[in-house]
């Protein structure tokens, strides 16, 4: 007869450690009590979704108000489905977002903690020692259903419409003899590790969500695969041994995967071991009409975290803004503690959104306008160019090719009581700053069309050309104001929009007409920062070189 050990040997071959073993490799963490261990566990399949990051928020943010550990494990047993590069950008991602995991790897090659490996595929030798034991217990066996096999179960259970799965009668090869085991192993044939499920579907698991309070679901009765046929295991195996041996104490993740607690519950029992707890978050949703939907990879730019970096949203934006979303106290909060770091802020799990958080890109838009408007030109500068340089090579030109410049174009309306808020994200910029630079205004900004049925033509050449010719950057804004005004008097045109309203026939117009065309000829545009600052900042060369294209630009756009 062929024992239960010689068949374990045969199908995990050359285990080199016992749980036991592991248990001291693995001691559990010394930390104040109320602690949290949290992880964020993702898979490198794809692009790093802002769901993702809006979920390192939370586990990080609890990790780090309780005193406990945030750490970072990449879960790369799926290799069918990894992309190259996924993984380093979820590591670069949360180290731009301050995000930094205290264990786990924190840039390429680096890796810190004593919890490690901390990517799954150099766990192999971890898990293969504990489904052995396992096998052992005889909570676990081999299974060499073939595909055909599989798909004739699939079909069966479809043409008697009963639950799909491999679960009791169904589970082909859960009651098969050890010689039958020895037989197909000598055969060559490949084969799976399932857990044999202890479970009824007839009973009932009741557990408590963190976010979601009491569930009652199922129990589970499928034999679900443990370790797959190239030696690597399953998800549902993978991290319950690694969340045991890590220690973490509070699993948060997207709520697809509540179905699976009564499985993943069922493991730890098969472990013997504790479980964590466990809170599942909603997706971020958005208005599809008149209904909401879940941010989609395929239709949303803005499910990608990547979106945020190319469109030049602040980090700080953004994480203020997942904040908003993550807890509904967030926002009184910031209201006033306005000088103070969301790390202040004590998030409470309970208050997260179990029905979805609706994404508002205009709320995004807010925060970031109030995020830069807080940034001295300097700071503005720097953040801007950094921005540009990788996503906007010809305005990084312009704007270091003079930095004083640049830095005092962005100063405008800055040191007021009422800052500048026109910039929302660094994408904005080249609309905002561009025609202060010659080559993009007389490119790209000015457009003659805009100067058609202009009347008195002579007059306001005229008109302008004192004002010029008048102008002196030392007056402040008064003197600046006076003489514009006084100009547009002798040229028929009345000192305020009051008087020309009163006797509009005894007027061509008024001042801010006058002052209309002026920020037109030097901006391009009708709208635009305080017309004397610009001027300022401009200097009177440059303002007279483009008030005397007044001519041309008639000519051209007529």
């Amino acid at each position: 007869m062929v024992s239960n050990s010689t068949i374990a040997d045969l199908l995990i071959p050359k285990v080199e450690f016992t749980p036991e073993d592991l248990r001291t490799r693995y001691p559990s963490r010394a930390l104040p009590e109320g602690a949290m261990v949290t992880r964020f566990a993702p898979s490198p399949t794809g692009f790093f979704h802002i769901g993702g990051l809006y979920t390192a928020l939370i586990s990080h943010k609890l990790a780090r108000q309780s005193q406990g550990v945030f750490f970072l494990r990449i879960e790369d047993t799926d290799k069918k489905r990894e992309v190259e590069g996924a993984a380093d950008l979820v590591i670069q991602s949360l180290r731009k977002y301050g995000l930094i995991p205290d264990e786990g790897e924190t840039g390429p090659g680096l890796e810190v903690g004593q919890y490690g490996p901390y990517r799954q595929s150099a766990r192999v030798d971890i898990y293969h020692t504990f489904v052995y034991r396992l096998l052992l217990e005889e909570k676990a066996y081999a299974c060499f259903a073939t595909p055909e096999e599989l798909e004739e179960i699939r079909s069966q259970q479809e043409k008697e419409k009963i639950r799909p799965g491999y679960y009791g009668p169904w589970a082909i090869w859960r009651n098969r003899s050890q010689e039958e085991v020895r037989d197909a192993l000598n055969a060559g044939k490949p084969y799976v590790i399932r857990l044999k499920s202890p479970g009824d579907i007839n009973q009932r698991v009741l557990f408590s969500d963190l976010i979601r309070g009491e569930l009652e679901l199922p129990e589970n009765d499928q034999d679900i695969v443990i370790l797959k046929s190239d030696g690597l295991p399953t998800y549902h195996a993978a991290h319950v041994i690694d969340d045991h041996l890590m220690g973490t104490t509070h699993v948060l993740r997207g709520d697809e995967w509540v179905s699976s607690v009564p499985l993943h519950l069922q493991l730890f029992q098969a472990f013997g071991w504790v479980p964590p707890l466990f809170g599942h978050i909603a997706p971020i949703q958005k208005m599809d009409g008149n209904s909401r939907r879940k941010l989609s990879k395929r239709k949303d730019p803005e499910a990608s975290v990547l979106y945020y970096d190319e469109q030049g949203y602040p980090k700080e934006a953004v994480i203020e803004y997942l904040m908003n979303l993550a807890d509904s106290g967030f926002e009184e909060w910031r209201t006033n503690h306005l000088s103070k770091s969301y790390y202040d802020f004590n998030l409470e799990i309970s208050r997260c959104s179990r029905s979805g958080a609706l994404f508002d890109a205009a709320k995004l838009g807010s925060i970031s306008k109030e995020v830069i408007g807080s940034l001295n030109a300097i700071e503005t500068y720097e953040q801007g160019l950094h921005w540009a340089t990788q996503y906007n090579p010809a305005l990084a030109s312009l704007m270091s090719r003079d930095p004083v410049y640049s830095q005092n174009i962005l100063n405008i309306e800055r040191e007021s009581e009422k800052v500048r808020k026109d910039i929302t994200k660094w994408s904005d910029l080249e609309y905002e700053i561009g025609y202060f630079f010659d080559d993009y205004f007389f490119e790209k900004s000015l457009d003659p069309a805009s100067f058609q049925g202009i009347e008195n033509l002579d007059d306001i050449q005229r008109a302008i050309q004192e004002f010029i010719d008048g102008y002196d950057e030392s007056d402040d804004k008064d003197q600046w104001f006076h003489k514009l005004k006084i100009i547009a008097s002798n040229h028929g045109y009345a000192e305020s929009t009051k008087a020309f309203k009163k006797n509009p026939t005894e007027f061509k117009g008024h001042v801010g007409d006058i002052a209309k065309l002026i920020r037109m000829l030097l901006t391009g545009r009708n709208q635009s920062p305080d017309l004397w600052e610009i001027m300022r900042v401009m200097g009177k060369a440059r303002c007279a070189q483009r008030l005397n294209h007044l001519e041309t630009l008639v000519k051209k756009g007529s």
